[in-house]
């Protein structure tokens, strides 16, 4: 039962949730209180329906939760909370309860900031209901109502109550003005059933958006060990460092997120199974912690070092390689996307390691061929990110795709891009071999970069019959793209909602090929700036054939505007993992709302 107000702090399992439960949810300041910085954090898609559609506030979607309250009263004149234990767990707090002490007499003589109780309470204390009274007998149920704990909502199996209450989850606030999980917050508050369940979805995926959350959370589950049994997920993508402290030197005397109390909060998590960092907790990532993520925590699964390239970052590896490394690695979905600083001895040591890898975003990093043909031909790979890796011969690429077990049977999502202006990986020899080995199973190529030529369009027209995003590479003129589509008077079939042609010099008019509709189920076209900016010019043109034009970060599309009366097909994609806009340009390895630094490096860089 809850402490009537001015019995002293609260003291229920809400954890006093600075981070999930009282927390980021409790109030959110304006964005006068958090100053006018502009922060990542609020980088997420819209939830309207429309495709390549994002958001990027001045104030962070995670803002700073409100301190606890306490009563003005002194503690000594206050009845005392007492806690009564479980009886099959004597020594856990997790499903306890509160109730008042001996000294506990009714409302009406606790002081509440000076005033007495209020009216309502002296009412029922009139009615003489105090705690020495003897217990009421429950009333009667009446017809259609159940006994506490036997309603059907609570008689479910667990994982099914587990899956309703996890649709009220809010991964991501709207805005910086809207509280986040209230209806879970209530649910806390219903029956012990619900109660207990309703932990599982607050304590299961952990968002760090700075780090006095941070150390609130770590706070929490030392004192309750418990808790941390349930996390799964430490989520670092929306973490931003200078929400709350305005320089380096403030943040790093708080130490409230350092590698020591990192490696402290790993060292209580040993059931952790994803952990997201980004480049802006890179310098807390020591050896201390990537020992512990690589080597001790046994179900650990998806690793994502999205960005981190400092120097510290890179000695923090160097240290862990000298250390014995064991024959194989839990790890089965890994991302060193934009890991610029990181040694090639890093993935020669880690990717034969890993043999049931299925997710492998290395985009922009010192891999070698060597340590690609490492990776052991028991994982299945569904993802492979290999954009911008110059250390990677197109001999080598164009083998491994054509030929390793781990890829043959499995891929679905692929990227060889590259930047056309300084490096070439695909030359049309390379293109002419690798195209007609492309699985049927990928259902997203990138080719940026590459060199591509008019006698190359059958193999595109084929691989666009199970594919739905495709780049193409430089070389092909805009009758090449056309003829993907139309030939004559006769539209081809195919199954591309996202085509990316950016690479190409054109201009795209209301009367193109493109835009018709039966050009259908296209629905997002990546062009160049300065085509982008001569279509968003004549956007009502654009508009009268249904499209529009659409930009965000350094990226350009024209986007399909649903047919009026007809039902707009759903954007989620088994292999987006959560995400719904097109053209992704990094691999996630958890399903997650897209949000923080990661929609950043997904939708708003062009590689």
């Amino acid at each position: 039962m809850a402490v009537p107000n001015g019995a002293g702090p609260r003291r229920v399992l809400d954890f006093d949730t600075s981070m999930l439960i009282k927390s980021s949810m409790a109030r959110a300041l304006s964005p006068s209180d958090t100053g006018s910085r502009s922060s990542f954090s609020s980088v997420r898609e819209n939830d309207d329906g429309l495709a390549q559609t994002f958001t990027r506030s001045k104030v962070s979607s995670y803002t700073e939760a409100p301190e606890d309250v306490f009563d003005e009263s002194p503690t000594s004149e206050l009845p005392q909370p007492s806690f009564q234990p479980p009886l099959t767990q004597p020594h856990s707090r997790l499903h306890g309860f509160w109730y008042p002490p001996d000294s506990f007499k009714g409302w009406k003589e606790i002081p509440i900031k000076g005033k007495l109780a209020s009216r309502s309470c002296e009412d029922i204390q009139k009615m003489r209901i105090t705690w020495e009274d003897s217990p009421t007998p429950p009333p009667k149920l009446q017809a259609g109502s159940h006994a506490p704990g036997s309603s059907p909502l609570e008689m479910l199996p667990g994982e099914i109550l587990g899956a309703i209450i996890d649709l009220l989850v809010v991964e991501i606030p709207p805005n910086g003005l809207t509280t986040r999980n209230t209806d879970l917050m209530a649910l806390l508050l219903t029956s012990r059933t619900v109660h207990a369940t309703t932990l599982t979805t607050l304590y299961r995926h952990i968002t760090t958006p700075h780090s006095r959350i941070f150390r609130k959370f770590l706070t929490t589950i030392t004192e309750y060990p418990a808790l941390a049994t349930i996390v799964r997920r430490l989520d670092f993508s929306h973490f931003n460092p200078s929400m709350i402290f305005s320089t380096a030197s403030e943040r790093a005397q708080t130490r409230n997120l350092t590698s020591e109390t990192l490696a402290q909060c790993l060292e209580l998590t040993p059931y952790l199974q994803e952990f997201l960092a980004q480049e802006y907790i890179d310098d807390d990532l020591g050896p201390e912690v990537l020992k512990k993520l690589f080597f001790d925590i046994p179900q650990l699964q998806a690793l994502d070092f999205c960005g981190c390239s400092s120097t510290s970052f890179k000695n923090s590896f160097t240290t862990v390689l000298a250390n014995p490394w064991p024959e194989m690695l839990s790890i089965i979905k890994l991302s060193f996307h934009k890991c610029l600083s990181l040694p090639s001895a890093v993935f020669e040591t880690i990717l034969p390691r890993l043999g049931r890898l299925t997710h492998l975003d290395v985009a922009g990093t010192r891999i070698t061929d060597e340590a690609l043909e490492m990776i052991p031909t028991t994982a299945r790979l569904t993802h492979l990110n290999l954009a911008k890796c110059k250390e990677l011969s197109s001999d080598v690429v164009v083998k491994f795709i054509s030929t390793h077990p781990a890829v043959t049977k499995t891929l679905a999502f692929l990227s060889l891009a590259t930047d056309s202006t300084n490096h070439l990986l695909l030359g049309k020899d390379d293109m002419d071999a690798l195209l007609p080995q492309l699985p049927p199973t990928l259902k997203s190529l990138s080719l940026r970069g590459s060199r591509m030529h008019t006698s190359h369009i059958p193999q595109l027209i084929r691989l666009a019959q199970s594919l739905e995003e495709l780049a193409v590479g430089r070389g092909l003129d805009t009758s090449d793209i056309h003829r993907m589509f139309k030939q004559g008077d006769k539209f081809l079939p195919h199954n591309l909602r996202y085509l990316d042609i950016s690479e190409i010099d054109t201009i795209i008019g209301s009367a193109s090929a493109l835009l018709a509709t039966a050009s259908a189920p296209l629905r997002v076209i990546e062009i160049e700036e300065r085509a982008y900016e001569r279509a968003a010019k004549l956007n009502k043109n654009l508009d009268k054939v249904g499209w529009m034009a659409s930009e965000f970060g350094s990226r350009y599309w024209l986007v399909r505007k649903p047919m009026p009366g007809t039902v707009m097909e759903n954007q989620r994609r088994w292999w987006k993992m959560g995400a719904e806009s097109w053209g992704m340009r990094k691999v996630p390895v958890a399903a997650a709302e897209v949000g923080g630094m990661y929609g950043s490096f997904m939708f708003g860089r062009r590689l």
